[in-house]
């Protein structure tokens, strides 16, 4: 099973991997809007701002320009094109990055003020604003997904016609003073969609972890139009500010295969979005949950003597019978909410972490963290008691840590990163909790600065990520926002998210549709991250396999040792998982439509082209009436002879031409699950 498991990531991780590829045509297609849109010789730019009064476009027709070209590496080619004015010292610069084999333009637009005074104000900045041409009897569909709101229809798929007239926003939750700050949080708030037009399509993504907002709006006369940026800006920007929009993201497609574009989108993601250590994409892990003091390496042993060797050992806010890892005297009830001080207990921890990190890694398994430092919970802290004037007072579960400061950057850096060196971290795990960080940002803006704030804390946090990146190159990253509430492209380039949804947790186990909720969310959002996790608190087959993720791992109540059938559980969902959890950073195919109706079945696919390979999984709910369920598959060849196994037991080989024509799975109890493994022979 190891070697089969590490042959497989052999494959996977070369550099080159993709499996659905882009025509010809769809490459053209990139480079000619990025020279024709992006790039015009004329004067409308696909982004705009407002300074003094006066639209970009037209101010930027007189302000000195200058372009500029460099390789990024062999895949990637960055063009930037600033603007200058000399009266103001006020430089806009529109940096960009072309994809040698992928249909790919993203950018991100710059302003700094690099004169001796103040600017007017600067309000409406659009990373994107650009209007699509097209005729009045065209049929334009946008297709998307939910945000997480830690439910079971977190990460639904949607689809909406954009008639005539029709108006589309989205956005992370914002009413009256309140604004959330989470980038995929509400059911409005996901930063990705997928334009569908006659000829083809478009997937754009806005990378912003704060609180941005998107428009699609179509005019009488047929044309759309397309806005996306920080959704607040209205400020002056001081003597040597900078400020920057969200990064937009577009990727082509063309034909009416709407999954082949999301296919495309996860080929390009694995290979340029997806996190690497070394060269080598972050693969597939499983996990289990430890108390991370030597006296508790028995609950790691006893893992290690059924033979599961966990990726990682995760030490999280609430392990230890629900104790925190650190000291704290705040208020609140729930003591891992008294956030602020990130130093181990010298109480429970006198050596701190390194022994137990040590003994990990000596044993090939890795030590994951849990910090929070954007949430000051606990006011008698350090940071309370000594900087208070680097907090912002508006987060409904404590203060917020304002990474826009220099210092209070400064410090964070340097005490995280410590803390990475001096205990031995393998992952940095980032926790974002409460309600209203851009709540507390906006606070703190005067009238003539407003968004000012949330700006520079943004930029603040990517570069707290990078450095530390930089510094350990071997660090990973998890990123967590009470769940999958910041789950933008910005941040899904320096992590994965381990836990998708806070609806995994202990908390929710058994809430109504749990089972469901949790194969709905892989379903839905499979289309857009190919690497996602979630944790099991059950032992039944149909319940283990509902939660088979490329990060998986099982927290059994009350013990899992008890039984020999737990025992044989936990090793199953463990093996199986570990089995099929590569080839699920293939294509993806869903096979049924979506539904958490409990009367139906759900199904899908994916499928690894370049090692001849397939998972299907397919679910019978509590209430489905029928015992077989009929799925065509995808991306097989036709003459090929394929093994179907069933990790329930039996085999059979089929032809890719039969299994595309159509292939019959029965499960005569219910609820129940099926796993198929199927792989080219000769």
């Amino acid at each position: 099973m190891r070697q089969t498991f590490t042959v497989l990531l052999t494959s996977l991780f070369a550099l080159t991997l993709h499996a659905e590829q882009p025509t010809a045509q769809e490459t053209s297609t990139a480079k000619h809007w990025a020279q024709t849109e992006l790039f015009p010789d004329g004067l409308k730019q696909p982004f705009s701002f407002v300074l003094g009064g006066k639209s970009s476009d037209k101010l930027l027709r007189d302000w000195k320009r200058t372009d500029a070209v460099r390789d990024l590496d062999a895949q990637r080619r960055e063009r930037s094109r600033t603007w200058t004015d000399d009266t103001s010292g006020l430089q806009v610069r529109l940096i960009a990055t072309e994809y040698a084999g992928f249909p790919v333009v993203e950018w991100t637009v710059w302003l700094k003020n690099t004169g001796t005074a103040g600017t007017s104000i600067i309000e409406g900045l659009q990373g994107l604003d650009w209007n699509l041409p097209s005729k009045l009897d065209q049929k334009l569909r946008l297709h998307g997904i939910r945000g997480d709101t830690c439910t079971a229809e977190s990460f639904k798929p949607w689809t909406r016609e954009l008639k005539t007239s029709a108006r589309e926003v989205f956005s992370p939750p914002a009413k009256g003073g309140y604004a959330s700050g989470k980038s995929s949080d509400g059911p409005d708030g996901w930063p990705y969609w997928n334009l569908q037009t006659p000829e083809g399509g478009m997937i754009l993504a806005v990378g912003w972890p704060g609180q941005w907002e998107a428009k699609f709006e179509r005019n009488q006369d047929g044309a759309l139009h397309v806005s996306a940026g920080q959704q607040l800006t209205h400020f002056v920007l001081k003597p040597g500010e900078e400020i920057r929009t969200p990064s937009s993201t577009l990727l082509f497609w063309q034909g009416d295969d709407m999954v082949r574009g999301q296919n495309l989108w996860r080929s390009w993601y694995i290979a340029h979005v997806l996190p690497r250590i070394g060269g080598v994409p972050q693969p597939p892990t499983t996990q289990v949950q430890v108390g991370a003091s030597l006296a508790t390496w028995g609950n790691v042993q006893a893992y290690l003597d059924e033979g599961i060797k966990p990726d990682i050992l995760w030490r999280d806010a609430g392990s230890d019978s629900k104790s925190t890892w650190y000291p704290s005297a705040g208020p609140r009830k729930t003591e891992w909410l008294n956030t602020g001080t990130w130093e181990p207990d010298p109480a429970r921890y006198p050596q701190g972490f390194r022994p137990f990190s040590d003994k990990a890694r000596a044993n090939g398994m890795q030590f994951l963290l849990w910090f929070e430092p954007e949430r000051v919970g606990d006011p008698g802290s350090w940071l309370g008691k000594n900087h208070p004037e680097w907090l912002l007072p508006g987060n409904s579960a404590g203060d917020v840590l304002n990474l826009g400061n220099p210092n209070a950057l400064k410090w964070l850096i340097e005490h995280i990163d410590r803390m990475v060196k001096v205990e031995g971290l393998d992952w940095y795990r980032e926790d974002l909790n409460g309600d209203g960080y851009a709540t507390a940002w906006r606070k703190a803006d005067a009238q003539d600065r407003q968004g000012i704030t949330e700006n520079l804390h943004v930029q603040g946090h990517l570069t707290f990520w990078d450095e530390l990146r930089r510094r350990n190159p071997n660090l990973r990253i998890d990123s967590c926002a009470s769940g999958g509430r910041r789950n933008d492209l910005e941040t899904m380039r320096r992590s994965v998210p381990l836990l998708r949804s806070d609806w995994s947790v202990m908390n929710f186990k058994d809430a109504p549709l749990q089972r469901e909720g949790n194969q709905s969310q892989t379903y839905g959002l499979s289309s857009w991250l190919p690497w996602q996790g979630a944790g099991v608190h059950f032992t039944d087959s149909y319940s283990v396999r509902s939660y088979y993720l490329t990060g998986f791992g099982m927290i059994i109540p009350g013990g899992w040792k008890k039984t020999a059938e737990s025992i044989a559980a936990v090793r199953k969902g463990y093996a199986e998982c570990r089995r099929i959890a590569p080839l699920m950073l293939g294509d993806y195919f869903p096979l049924t439509p979506h539904s958490l109706d409990t009367t139906s079945w759900i199904a899908w696919q994916f499928q690894r082209a370049d090692l001849g390979e397939s998972v299907v999984q397919a679910f019978r709910r509590p209430d489905a009436a029928s015992d077989t369920l009929t799925v065509k598959l995808h991306g097989l060849v036709p003459q090929q002879r394929y093994e179907i196994e069933n990790l329930d037991g039996g085999k059979e080989v089929r032809t890719g031409a039969e299994l595309m024509r159509g292939y019959d799975i029965t499960l005569s109890e219910r609820p129940a699950a099926a796993v198929l493994v199927l792989k080219a022979i000769p």
